[in-house]
């Protein structure tokens, strides 16, 4: 989908709603950097066995062409995208095996659908982002599903 299509239309037409909506996308492009940050940051643990070291590979692209989507989207509405923190702070001295790494990483999948479920409300002018946003938290559940699984825990985060 075009992201011209996404945003060809404001809520109302105000830059106010303009300025919300780019907030909106870029709170949920911060979402996406730590999660391509924490990814990468698990591969350089050495702590990863090789079948999950791909998969982390594999999500980690998968967040990086969801942060491409959404920088674009922030361009569109006359925005500035966010940038990656300079630094996550994601607790190395606490981790000791993969175990570890697969929590951390399950947390901020899980935080990522929290923040695309916050957003998805925030969008009725923009249908089509909408539907993107729709199947990036569709992605973000599969992630944490998969990891929470590999952790031997439910699928299904319980609140």
């Amino acid at each position: 989908m075009a992201i011209a299509q996404m945003t060809s239309r404001c809520r109302s037409g105000l830059p106010d709603d303009r300025t919300a909506d780019i907030q909106t996308l870029n709170h949920t492009l911060a979402a996406e950097l730590q999660l391509i940050a924490a990814y990468g940051f698990g591969e350089q643990t050495r702590l990863l066995h090789a079948a999950t070291r791909e998969l982390a590979r594999s999500y980690r692209a998968h967040h990086e062409q969801h942060a491409d989507l959404l920088s674009d989207a922030v361009r569109k509405l006359g925005g500035t995208p966010v940038q990656p923190e300079p630094d996550y702070h994601f607790g190395a001295e606490e981790l000791s095996d993969e175990q570890d790494v697969l929590k951390l990483a399950a947390r901020l999948e899980q935080c990522a659908v929290e923040t695309y479920l916050k957003a998805l409300p925030q969008f009725p002018g923009y249908p089509d982002l909408a539907n993107a946003a729709a199947t990036i938290l569709g992605d973000e559940a599969m992630h944490c599903a998969v990891l929470r699984q590999a952790l031997g825990e439910a699928p299904v985060f319980m609140a």
